[in-house]
């Protein structure tokens, strides 16, 4: 879908288109957990609390990467003749959800391979301070979505949040953005990977999503926060 297409409004929120989902070859026996994207740290650490007293010594394991925060893009437009605002969404494949329909779990819920969620990407290593975050979220913008938008567009949609805190230190910072009408848009780079190929792009009333959200059919977590809490800060309400 073409970011400048009209939101669907009233009806619910459908998947995006779902590939199948091939495993041609597990490859976890004959990897090193220090190599790849993600790397496996395994440890051994002790506790010390303020009033001395030591833990016993116990072993952890963490996941750690390269570049290691993210940013949640919160893309937002007016639509003439309503009120409020509609929101960017974009699909995202996620093989661990394939995964999951492996593994042992509480309720067995089949959640569709292809999710929608807002547009993501991880922070570089030169991408430092708020102006780093701000030039993360025009350069990943860019690239997800084929919206150009400048640097100073973007602006803090509150704290930021640790996703996975147990597995991984990584933070996910909001960052917010009005698509003014006239935006030119661009044909989504992507990544380059197969994942990315065939990403498609939904403007989605805010309300609806947050609909959509409540009815399981907005699972990524990241995503139902940034709908509540743009629906909390209301942007638009503060003029052109």
């Amino acid at each position: 879908m073409n970011p400048g297409e009209k939101p669907h409004a009233g009806r619910p929120l459908p998947p995006p288109p779902q590939p199948e989902l091939h495993l041609l070859e597990d490859r976890t026996a004959d990897s090193r957990c220090d190599e790849g994207f993600l790397r496996l740290h395994r440890g051994r650490y002790q506790l010390q609390w303020p009033d001395g007293e030591r833990s016993a010594p116990f072993a952890y394991d963490t996941v750690r990467r390269r570049a290691l925060d993210a940013v949640a893009i919160v893309l937002w437009r007016r639509e003439p003749g309503r009120a409020g605002a509609s929101l960017l969404l974009r699909s995202a494949v996620r093989p661990p959800l394939w995964l999951r329909r492996q593994e042992a779990v509480p309720l067995r819920a089949e959640l569709p391979v292809a999710q929608w969620e807002v547009p993501a990407g991880l922070v570089e290593p030169t991408e430092r301070g708020e102006a780093g975050l701000r030039r993360c979220a025009a350069r990943e913008t860019l690239e997800e979505t084929g919206l150009r938008l400048p640097p100073e567009a973007f602006a803090l949609l509150g704290p930021p949040v640790l996703p996975t805190a147990g597995v991984l230190g990584e933070m996910v910072w909001f960052l917010a953005a009005e698509v003014p009408a006239q935006a030119g848009a661009e044909p989504p780079r992507g990544d380059g990977s197969p994942l990315e190929a065939r990403a498609e792009l939904r403007w989605l009333p805010l309300e609806a999503a947050l609909e959509a959200a409540r009815a399981g059919a907005l699972p990524d977590s990241k995503t139902e926060l940034a709908v509540r809490r743009l629906l909390e800060a209301r942007p638009w309400e503060a003029g052109p």
